[in-house]
């Protein structure tokens, strides 16, 4: 538990209605109550979150934090993750797919898996891949008046996912015809959370896995040149190094991971330069501020609020709150990114904040271990999306009096849709 005993008033549900449809809701609570709060995650498990930048840089990057509970020396009551993704509705024979996942690894294991894609996420070949997605840029806002009804257009259906969908299914091998396909499954993956739909989830996760063991067939009769190719190589000569679940599993996290994130900052962002219209006509008038604007995207409206779950392997003492052995503690990045320790008025959206300054300051992306692969992508798809709709659409904005809705994901910073006019009057 927390070091100072909590009142009953400062515990924070992740899925209070509350703070799914206001996403600074969540940002405002913990900090209210010190940056420390005992709470509630996902299938109601006890938690604690953290939001004091130097516990969060701690709970991610310290090899004493786990992100199974099975990886929790002796064991200590805590549920695993399969009886965690059991709760949430997950289907019992889909939930080796999803402990097999990189995002859920440890040690050796989480290395392992990594170092099996790492080489496509460098920054030398992310640099390679620009003139491809200044491209797919082009095209797409090119095409947006084809889309508009009386000059409106939803940008987040016809630009900020099209985007980052093409270049990574571009880039691990998905073929074009299922690409459509791919960003419907992807929806539905959100879904475990809307009463309306409440077996989306296990229908689009299992035609995924169908899909891609469909995909992996044909590649192993007919071999392209891609990532998708590599992975099988790798199967198929080192089954030792990736068994056939870790492939088909490290296939949909890529494309998922690969795309989702990146087309809501997007939307978040382009929603937030045109709710600040100064800061639009800034990035306008010097687009020298494109990688400073997109930093101050991923800290003010990244898409991720809170990571994944982490488990202490030992008591460890942090900063502003104690863990015990085994007990899940939540990074709320979103209210690390604001902290007043460290950002000079925090709460304000400024382009020019990391404009001239080395490295990354946010945790946007993470931190240590787990800290995004595509983080490199990510960034220069934000880059090239904000340079690219910035000039061709000056005069962008949004419908007067029409807010964009969100979906009930907890933990998440999205929108269902960002109607826009491409010309004013």
């Amino acid at each position: 538990m927390t070091a100072t005993t909590p009142s009953p008033d400062q515990t924070i549900d992740l899925q209070d209605p509350a703070l799914v449809t206001d996403p600074e809701a969540l940002i405002r609570r913990v900090w209210e109550v010190g940056g420390t709060a005992p709470g509630k995650f996902a299938g109601g498990l006890d938690v604690v979150f953290f939001a004091d930048d130097a516990d969060v840089r701690t709970i991610l990057g310290d090899r004493r934090f786990v992100t199974s509970p099975d990886n929790v020396p002796g064991g200590t009551g805590a549920r695993s993750r399969a009886d965690m993704l059991t709760s949430l509705g997950l289907d019992a024979e889909l939930v080796g797919y999803m402990t097999e996942s990189v995002l859920g690894k440890d040690g050796a294991d989480h290395t392992r898996l990594r170092k099996l894609v790492s080489r496509s996420f460098t920054v030398r070949r992310v640099n390679e891949l620009r003139p491809q997605v200044e491209r797919i840029t082009d095209d797409l806002l090119a095409r947006l008046p084809d889309h508009a009804e009386d000059g409106v257009v939803d940008l987040l259906e016809h630009f900020a996912y099209p985007l980052p969908i093409t270049v990574i299914c571009d880039l691990v091998g998905v073929p074009e015809r299922d690409r459509d396909q791919w960003r419907e499954w992807s929806r539905s993956l959100t879904s475990a959370f809307d009463p309306t739909r409440p077996d989306a989830m296990n229908t689009a996760l299992g035609a995924m896995i169908d899909h891609i063991k469909g995909m992996i067939a044909e590649r192993r009769a007919a071999p392209h040149d891609d990532l998708l190719d590599a992975l099988i190589r790798e199967r198929d000569e080192n089954g030792d190094r990736l068994s056939e679940a870790e492939l088909v599993t490290l296939v949909f996290t890529l494309v998922i991971a690969g795309h989702e994130t990146t087309a809501h900052l997007i939307a978040n962002g382009t929603h937030a330069l045109l709710t600040h219209r100064d800061q639009w006509d800034a990035l306008r008038a010097d687009p020298g501020l494109l990688p400073s604007a997109v930093h101050e995207m991923l800290r003010w409206c990244g898409t991720a609020l809170v990571t994944q779950l982490r488990y202490a392997t030992e008591d460890i003492e942090l900063r502003t709150g104690r863990l015990a052995k085994g007990e899940p503690a939540v990074a709320v990045i979103a209210a690390t990114n604001r902290d007043p320790h460290l950002y000079p008025d925090p709460h304000r959206f400024d382009i020019t904040r990391h404009h001239g300054k080395p490295g990354e300051a946010h945790v946007g992306f993470g931190h240590g271990l787990h800290y995004c692969l595509g983080a490199a992508l990510a960034r220069q798809e934000g880059q090239v999306a904000f340079g690219a709709l910035t000039a061709a659409y000056p005069d962008l904005a949004l419908v007067p009096g029409r807010e964009p809705g969100r979906p009930p994901l907890p933990g998440n910073r999205r929108f269902t849709d960002l109607l826009v006019r491409l010309r004013t009057a």
